[in-house]
């Protein structure tokens, strides 16, 4: 293997590492959390970071190759359509809420 190869390898492997800590933590988060909007918050950034640094890795360790410019426009597109998806969720869920006094109340200072 050529030293280059194994840089590319190298660096390659690290983003698809931070990719599944993405979705480890991703997950954690979805579990942890117990109201609606924080879980999908959790959701939303653990999907856009995890697949990005995942296809990133990927397109890293392929080279540049016509499979590395389809990588990219799947990141894109993910890029664009999960927050988007995400924060439609989430408004629904808002407008939808019928418990929403409770989410939503304003404590004043020195309230528990």
């Amino acid at each position: 293997m050529e030293p280059m190869q194994l840089i590319r390898f190298i660096v390659g492997a690290v983003f698809l590492l931070l990719g599944l800590l993405s979705f480890l933590i991703e997950v954690i988060g979805v579990f942890r959390f117990k109201y609606v909007l924080n879980r999908m918050h959790a959701a939303a950034i653990g999907d856009t970071l995890g697949i990005g640094c995942s296809m990133l890795g990927l397109m890293i360790i392929n080279g540049l190759t016509f499979t590395s410019l389809k990588l990219f426009c799947v990141i894109l597109f993910l890029w664009f359509s999960s927050p988007t998806a995400s924060h439609l969720i989430a408004k629904l869920e808002v407008e939808t809420d019928e418990e929403s006094v409770k989410h939503y109340s304003e404590k004043k200072i020195g309230e528990a």
